[in-house]
């Protein structure tokens, strides 16, 4: 994982871990810390997740999908119902993703267990993805003259 590059914009991106095995999730947090250069915040269940994201809009979630209250499919579909959430990018992490629920919402998805690079290269894309929209939404409703 040496090399890669440390970009400014990805210091300030938050992700919001969303994962019932502790330590699954301090391995997330770490390399997402150290690897990506976001700040990474954890939430337990379904429903914690859901009450910190409304509050902090996140740049990205990465969701479990087997979760202890609610899966990781219907957090997303849950999220989406709020103003303002449809553009954010959501990762859905499990060992056995419903892929045809998955392909039918267009919600990337990995497949556990993964390599870390396979992790890193789909959060940078993700949250790239998001930087062009908020960009282009903004250069759309900027002033002209």
């Amino acid at each position: 994982m040496s090399g890669r590059r440390i970009d400014n914009d990805a210091l300030m991106r938050t992700v919001l871990v969303v994962e019932d095995d502790a330590d699954v999730a301090a391995l997330l947090i770490t390399v997402l810390e150290e690897e990506a250069h976001c700040q990474a915040l954890h939430a337990h269940n379904g429903y914690q997740a859901f009450a910190i994201a409304k509050h902090l809009q996140p740049d990205l979630l990465l969701l479990d999908y087997q979760l202890p209250d609610i899966n990781g499919l219907e957090l997303y579909d849950r999220l989406n119902l709020i103003e303002g959430f449809q553009g954010i990018p959501m990762l859905l992490v499990s060992v056995n993703p419903p892929i045809p629920e998955l392909q039918r919402r267009g919600l990337p998805y990995l497949k556990k267990p993964f390599e870390l690079d396979e992790l890193l290269a789909k959060v940078d894309a993700l949250i790239y993805q998001r930087i062009d929209v908020i960009t282009y939404q903004y250069i759309q409703t900027a002033p002209h003259g």
